[in-house]
């Protein structure tokens, strides 16, 4: 059971009493300055009356006096420092004329008492607006500090923008470090009753005790923005791609191609984010910022048959599904580099820039020997993206994209991989090390170390707070952007289904208006793929192969399903009377004639020129099946043949035991 204890009232008056002297005792030392300054105005008058060489140096003295206040006041803030300042100026210059002309001479002494108490006051009145609520007499950055292990660190004045406040601090030196600061986010963002993600630090790289704390205390993208077209339809791959905005507003954009003149290189780029975290809307930014620029080609690869894509394929210069497809996408990719490298060396470009796409009329920029204008076609740049790039890795192996990203760069080509988990079982190390630029989305905890770098990490990027309950939220680390950025969350543009119709136009106009493949481009893929590719003729209207085969498959199922040797049939007719040997069985007669070697061969070799028109370029023995069964051939003899043709140069193998890409009749070995 709870008692109650009765107060001790005979202690009231003492405890008023202890109680008003530790509230005063804050206030006290201004005014003990104040009282000191005096008493040795008296005893310096005393000592020093009528002496001028007393006043000399005690004027040189309040000189050194104010000079060393201001300097030792610089790791301060500009207020306290100043107000120090005029405060040791002032009551130095007292007691100089005190010493000399006496404290209670006309007007010393009324400056002492007028000019002294309000100094001493001021500095009160001071205590008093910076004071914490617990009257602890620590400002309220300082008390904040001390509550997340930080007390003796130093916040220098802080810079205010709209929702964003930046301020430079400094650890105790010799104690503590900047990885001190970065486990204290957490606890910073708990006191200031904010969402992790809006507490960063940027450490200085010159110093490992010294950075930038920014805080953002509204939390902008919560409201959705939806996608309304592209930034700058007709400019250059060369200029910002813009696929959002970041947290305090500002747009969120990314760069392809390099730049010499700012120092910035070309990139690759990996899109990472988990099921349901917005991954394919982010896609469709970046796809779209892509397709309304006038000097670059898509080369895209969809397992999902372009689920999301849909719209936008005409615009693509090449579409692939996923399986055979890609393979040889892959194949013609790993082509084009060598010979897009050899093309911008010979024109004497180092990188790809916006020159390069445009007709080689300049003579520095020719490939003749003596040196005149080549007038040679320019070069676009090229992406070749690679969605769900999880299933490719699978059919192809982990590393089917190293030497690509590698060696792409370089060759003014892009390769940009979207999946949902980048780990080492997936991807190998060496492509993961060489997609330099990553758009992160939230992810599982767990996956963190796989998409962004530790150093962003320890920023306070933290994309698995999010999972998939804030679709579009992302962090985006890439050349271009400053290193400060890379911790801020940003969220891309949402795409609804009033965006299809500007999708689609956005398409025709790439089709009418875009960059088509150069003569190089399109003879290295060519010679890898064959009709499997055909490029996109500008101005036409001709869609990719693979919204074609769609179409007409679509047209096809939408009548009967008839053979068409029985299209002719009327099924209204009567049936024609009985004839000879309609009862001669069918089963138990002899097979068929085996052709002999020499024909076996020819028609093995006329089967891939039928695939090779077909455009399918990828083979194996299930896809001889029907061939074997109507010339009486088995698969192990195709096996055979398949071997024999990769001798001859006719096909080559791919990263797929038992799958072979042809190689296009015209150039087989």
């Amino acid at each position: 059971m709870a008692t109650y204890t009765v107060p001790d009232r005979s202690s009231d008056g003492g405890s008023v009493g202890e109680y008003l002297l530790h509230r005063a005792k804050p206030h006290l030392p201004p005014w003990l300055a104040w009282a000191g300054t005096g008493l040795a105005g008296a005893l310096g008058n005393w000592r020093w009356a009528d002496n001028a060489a007393a006043g000399v140096g005690l004027t040189l003295a309040s000189v050194a006096l104010t000079g060393a206040t201001w300097w030792a006041g610089k790791a301060t803030s500009q207020q306290r420092r100043l107000h120090s300042a005029i405060t040791v100026a002032a009551g130095s210059a007292w007691l100089t004329a005190a010493c000399l002309a006496g404290p209670t001479a006309h007007p010393v002494g009324d400056l002492y008492l007028m000019g002294g108490s309000a100094l001493a006051l001021s500095w009160n009145i001071r205590m008093v607006l910076r004071q914490n609520t617990d009257a602890s007499g620590e400002g309220t950055d300082k008390g904040l500090l001390e509550k997340v292990g930080l007390a003796r660190a130093q916040l220098g004045a802080a810079k205010v923008e709209p929702n964003r406040v930046t301020a430079p601090l400094a650890v105790e030196a010799g104690e503590q470090t900047n990885d001190d600061v970065t486990k204290s986010l957490g606890r910073i963002a708990s006191a200031l009753d904010l969402p992790t993600s809006a507490v960063r630090y940027n450490p200085d790289p010159t110093s490992s005790r010294r950075g930038e704390l920014v805080i953002v205390p509204e939390d902008m993208l919560a409201e959705v923005v939806e996608w309304e077209g592209p930034s700058n339809l007709g400019g250059s791959i060369a200029e910002p791609l813009v696929i959002g905005r970041y947290d305090d507003g500002s747009p969120l954009v990314v760069w392809l191609p390099g730049d010499p003149e700012a120092g910035r290189n070309s990139t690759h780029l990996l899109i990472a984010g988990g099921t349901g975290s917005g991954k394919g809307e982010t896609a469709l930014n970046l796809l779209t910022e892509i397709l309304s620029r006038r000097d670059v080609i898509v080369w895209f690869s969809d397992p999902k048959a372009f689920q999301d894509f849909r719209p936008l394929l005409p615009g693509l210069d090449w579409a692939a599904e996923g399986g055979a497809p890609t393979e040889v996408m892959v194949a013609a990719v790993e082509a084009v580099i060598p010979a897009r490298t050899r093309w911008l060396g010979a024109h004497g470009y180092r990188q790809w820039v916006p020159e390069a796409a445009e007709q080689q009329t300049s003579p520095e920029h020719t490939c003749r020997t003596d040196g005149r204008p080549c007038g040679c076609p320019g070069m676009p740049f090229a992406v070749f993206w690679s969605e769900e790039a999880a299933n490719t890795l699978r059919a192809m192996g982990d590393d089917a994209f190293t030497g690509i990203s590698q060696e792409a760069r370089s060759a003014g080509l892009t390769l940009i991989v979207s999946l949902q988990r980048p780990s080492y079982d997936q991807m190998s190390t060496s492509t993961r090390a060489s997609l330099p630029s990553v758009i992160a989305l939230g992810c599982d905890a767990r996956d963190e170390g796989f998409v962004l770098p530790d150093e962003v990490l320890a920023a306070g990027a933290h994309p698995g707070a999010w999972g998939n309950r804030r679709p579009g939220y992302c962090y985006v680390v890439s050349p271009g952007i400053p290193e400060d950025r890379y911790a801020s969350p940003a969220r891309t543009f949402r795409f609804t289904h009033k965006a299809t119709n500007v999708m689609e136009l956005l398409a025709q106009w790439a089709q009418r208006n875009g960059a088509t493949a150069d003569p190089v481009t399109a003879g290295a893929a060519s010679s890898v793929a064959g009709r499997a590719y055909t490029g996109r003729t500008a101005g036409g209207t001709e869609q990719p192969a693979p919204l074609r085969a769609v179409e007409e498959d679509a047209m096809e199922t939408t009548g009967l399903l008839v053979d068409p040797e029985d299209a002719d049939i009327d099924p209204e007719a009567e049936l024609p009377d009985a004839e000879q040997g309609d009862t001669t069985p069918i089963f138990g007669q002899e097979t068929g004639r085996k052709p002999s070697p020499e024909e076996a061969r020819r028609l093995f070799a006329g089967a891939l020129e039928e695939f090779e028109s077909n455009g399918q370029m990828i083979v194996g023995p299930k896809d001889f099946m029907d061939w074997c069964d109507a010339h009486n051939l088995s698969r192990s003899w195709v096996s055979l043949r398949l071997k024999e043709a990769a001798e001859e140069g006719r096909l080559e193998a791919t990263n797929q035991t038992g799958r072979w890409r042809i190689v296009p009749a015209l150039t087989a070995a």
